[in-house]
């Protein structure tokens, strides 16, 4: 069945227009009461409420069977769930006619609440299922008012509201009926064509949004494959150039040394961007998500020991602040702890000599709130919303390192994501940049990234 959303979406569909009856219900019974109680109107009241009781009873069984079919993903019931959607379409253009015909009938102003079900049919159906729609609502109505005129059904009057027998005028009658149905065929014809060119818009979307897909899915398994490969190959010359470098091999002289000594370093760094390259990669390509509990105390411990000689080397005093409250938390532990490590290493990277790092660790019921805090070189406000790109320097750290991947923050900003967190950058009143993670104790993603 065609549709301008696709399958995945008629149940929600289905279901929305269940609620909508739920709504339409609950204004009949109100405008009934209001209209007998309140302002005089003699209605069929009593028919009316044993519509509503009716009503209820359809819009609840119909509910029950959406929500049973939905939990079902076949094709079978993705089918049935088409079908229902015409039907129940068809069914509410019946109701309306027969409360219509109970509350005055071709005098009734809210006649014209079919174009609603109108808009809705060519929304969500085909246009041949929207005219039968639109044929339906003349038929049921355009029949009723028929018969009452001919004084072959009984006419209930609006007593209190409209007088006169406007309903028997042979003129008044076809001319009403001729304006509805001239109504609602052009709002079909009208609507439909406006969610044709949506219908085809959204089908030219999603192919062009799979055809990037499949591509970005080709260019990362190429970058994962040669980034894989060339790694090997720096594996392998860093292991080499490290016998070299520590004179296993033999004494060097100066200018040896200091040769072997940046190639061993840039060798060094060309891996580290490898690594990077590789984890980001590995992570884009992956659908899922390792989930165990671990204790967060350890994990930024861990952290701050892998930036700890750099940070001694440099005279920067790296501190650290943990709530008590803070025990265990679920999530990918290898990414969560790269993440930190990352954020720990730039700040100590960034922060000139004798300078300050600080890491706080605060609770927040649910969630778990982590702040690196450093007194560096800090981010100008031109390139904050570009530094989480990959392969995005500040460039004021392009002038401060010269060597740096621009993916260390790329990656912190993914695994953020994946774990259903959130990451934010402001500047730190005393010089330098303040990011703060926002992590759930128990992750969102475990299944899809």
């Amino acid at each position: 069945m065609e549709n301008l959303l696709q399958s995945p979406n008629l149940a929600g569909r289905a279901l929305w227009l269940v609620k909508l009856r739920w709504i339409a219900i609950m204004v009949l019974a109100g405008a009934t009461w209001m209209a007998t109680q309140v302002l005089g109107i003699q209605l069929a009241g009593t028919k009316l409420y044993l519509m509503v009781v009716l009503l209820l009873g359809y819009n609840g069984a119909l509910y029950s069977l959406l929500k049973i079919w939905t939990s079902r993903s076949s094709e079978q019931y993705s089918q049935q769930i088409g079908r229902v959607i015409c039907f129940q379409i068809s069914a509410d253009l019946f109701i309306l006619s027969t409360i219509l015909h109970h509350s005055g009938g071709i005098e009734n102003p809210f006649s014209f609440f079919f174009v609603f079900h109108m808009i809705m049919a060519s929304i969500m159906c085909t246009p041949k299922q929207s005219y039968i729609q639109a044929t339906l609502a003349c038929v049921f109505f355009g029949t009723l008012v028929i018969l009452e005129a001919l004084g072959v059904i009984e006419h209930y009057p609006l007593e209190g509201f409209f007088y006169g027998d406007l309903y028997r005028s042979p003129g008044y009658v076809s001319g009403f009926l001729f304006v509805l149905v001239v109504t609602l065929y052009l709002v079909v014809y009208m609507t439909g064509s406006v969610a044709q060119l949506l219908r085809i818009q959204q089908n030219d979307l999603e192919k062009a949004n799979r055809q990037l897909e499949e591509k970005d899915h080709i260019k990362n398994q190429y970058v994962l494959r040669v980034t894989h490969d060339i790694k090997g190959h720096l594996a392998a010359i860093e292991s080499t150039l490290q016998l070299v470098v520590d004179q296993t091999l033999g004494p060097l002289n100066e200018q040896q040394r200091d040769m072997t000594g940046r190639a061993y370093r840039r060798t060094g760094r060309c891996l580290d961007f490898v690594k990077t390259l590789l984890k980001v990669t590995r992570m884009k390509m992956s659908g899922r998500m390792e989930i165990s509990c671990f204790s967060l105390r350890d994990l930024v411990g861990r952290a701050l020991g892998a930036a700890h000689q750099q940070a001694q080397d440099k005279q920067i005093v790296l501190s650290v602040h943990i709530d008590s409250e803070i025990q265990e938390i679920c999530g990918e532990q290898f990414m969560i702890e790269d993440a930190l490590t990352n954020l720990v290493f730039n700040a100590v990277k960034y922060t000139p000599a004798e300078g300050q790092v600080e890491v706080c660790v605060r609770d927040r019921d649910l969630e778990v709130e982590i702040v690196v805090c450093d007194t560096g070189i800090g981010i100008p406000d031109e390139d904050k919303e570009r530094v989480f790109e990959e392969f995005y320097r500040a460039h004021n750290a392009r002038t401060t390192e010269r060597d740096g991947t621009g993916l260390g923050l790329s990656f912190v900003k993914q695994v953020v994501d994946r774990h259903g967190g959130q990451l934010s950058l402001m500047d730190n009143e005393g010089g330098g940049s303040v990011f703060t993670v926002v992590l759930p104790k128990k992750a969102r993603m475990s299944m899809e990234a």
